[in-house]
């Protein structure tokens, strides 16, 4: 079966998924460097749907990785409400999975042009920031757990190279979110193109990401059994 279409696969769904998020992020965020149409906080809402959609994936996978090495009648049934801190890759999943609802809630309220300039900073930019928070340190984590250290360089290896490219896109996403931010005074935002430009890269590196999962995920099913059963589902947290 082809590794670019494997739906029996959750890896391919999260693919899917985060790709199309990042896509419906990158598209309005070059298009708001030069426009306001409508459609594009429209488009960023869907957006963050779709990321939603492959991070609350991600948290089942990270649930069941306790389990995934077992012999399959030793297998507990799915617990997508397991409580896991002491695993990295759970931890990492369980912070930025409310980082993607706060978007969905930045992104609805964005749309609504009628909000005041305190608003804008409370309802927009404030769930904005503590959302590329989590992002910021859920890649963290991952890009960590990828090789069990905090530093590394790995540029070969499929799984460095997703836990790397997720966070510079949050890195990005953070800075997008900082410029974001709209001044009491004026009303202005503090830098509208470095917000919509730092979207942009945020998304093309998330991208990038969301594509490499399924190639990851074939990789490991050649490989066999893998003693860290997070790479082994691609489970690399955004």
């Amino acid at each position: 079966m082809s590794v670019w279409w494997r739906p029996d696969r959750l890896a391919w769904w999260m693919g899917v998924l985060f790709a199309l998020g990042s896509i419906l992020f990158l598209v309005p965020a070059d298009a708001a460097l030069g426009s306001s149409a409508d459609w594009i906080g429209v488009a960023f809402f869907v957006g963050s749907i779709g990321f939603t959609s492959a991070s609350l994936l991600q948290l089942v996978a990270a649930s069941e990785v306790p389990h995934r090495g077992r012999p399959s009648h030793e297998r507990r049934m799915l617990r997508p409400r397991a409580w896991l801190p002491q695993r990295i890759d759970w931890l990492a999943a369980a912070i930025q999975f409310p980082g993607t609802i706060l978007f969905n809630v930045n992104t609805f309220d964005a749309m609504n042009h009628a909000l005041s300039t305190h608003q804008l900073d409370v309802r927009v930019w404030g769930p904005d920031m503590i959302g590329s928070g989590c992002f910021l340190l859920a890649s963290l984590l991952a890009f960590a757990n990828s090789e069990q250290e905090w530093l590394s360089w790995r540029p070969r290896d499929i799984d460095w190279q997703i836990a790397a490219v997720n966070m510079l896109g949050s890195i990005a996403f953070g800075v997008s979110a900082v410029a974001a931010y709209v001044r009491p005074a004026s009303g202005e935002i503090l830098n509208d193109w470095l917000s919509n430009a730092g979207t942009a890269v945020g998304a093309l590196f998330f991208l990038v990401g969301a594509i490499l999962l399924p190639l990851q995920a074939a990789r490991q099913q050649r490989a066999g059994p893998h003693p860290n059963w997070v790479r082994a589902a691609g489970v690399t947290p955004v």
